[in-house]
């Protein structure tokens, strides 16, 4: 097939490494367009497309063929259901869509959480405001967000330890990018809190054992996690 072409950061795993872990399990070939020579301007292309009809707002974007699909959520619902990363049918698509957005609004606190003010304002200049965001994120948002994960993979009545059906899904590498961002991020509260949440740690575990996924884990495609992207170690952040 035509490889897929990822317009993403090239130095940042960010929201990009949601559709990077799908592409890699379904083992599809693609292109991280920006870690090339020239990526950037093909980047800046992409978002200046005028004459798409549907032009992207801002990275990830994925082009298929003629298509040009952004948001993390969107591209992964269109990536599931043409490499089986999702149920066939309407109502598994639709609860593995569900599950994701949450993701997205957890992975948005994070964020936050180093960046309460303004994302147009350096992490130094909002220390103080994110010490009170990243004390909240980590006492109350953090075990509201993985308890409720943890329900969805205990009332999940099929076999297999996923959270949608008996076989992986995209949720479930959206599920373990999100335990490594916040164990990378948060290491001393994940370590008090974990335990609380076996069958998602069982599943981070899972995902990361994974041929396809254990290959990419060691692999220069893997961008290491860095205090450029969404999940940020400030050791003061973390309790």
């Amino acid at each position: 097939m035509e490889p897929y072409i990822l317009y993403y950061w090239p130095t940042i795993q960010g929201r990009g490494e949601f559709v990077r872990l799908a592409l890699e399990e379904a083992a599809v070939p693609y292109e991280d367009v920006a870690r090339g020579r020239q990526g950037m301007p093909q980047i800046q292309a992409a978002l200046d497309a005028d004459k798409e009809i549907f032009v992207p707002f801002a990275p990830p974007v994925l082009r298929a063929g003629d298509q040009l699909i952004g948001q993390t959520t969107n591209i992964l619902q269109f990536l599931g259901a043409r490499h089986g990363l999702a149920p066939r049918a309407q109502d598994g698509r639709l609860w593995c869509n569900q599950l994701q957005l949450t993701i997205a609004d957890i992975v948005a606190e994070a964020h936050d959480s180093h960046h309460p003010v303004s994302m147009n304002l350096y992490y130094e200049d909002q220390k103080k405001e994110a010490k009170a965001r990243a004390k909240d994120f980590r006492n109350e948002r953090i075990p509201k967000f993985l308890g409720y994960f943890e329900r969805v993979l205990e009332n999940n009545p099929r076999p297999g330890g996923f959270a949608v059906g008996a076989r992986l899904t995209y949720v479930d590498l959206s599920l373990f990018q999100l335990i490594a961002g916040l164990r990378y991020a948060f290491p001393k509260t994940m370590a008090r809190l974990e335990p609380q949440w076996p069958r998602l740690i069982a599943l981070h575990d899972t995902v990361a054992a994974r041929p396809n996924i254990a290959a990419y884990l060691k692999s220069k495609r893997r961008i290491p996690f860095n205090e450029d992207g969404i999940f940020r170690r400030y050791p003061e952040l973390d309790g």
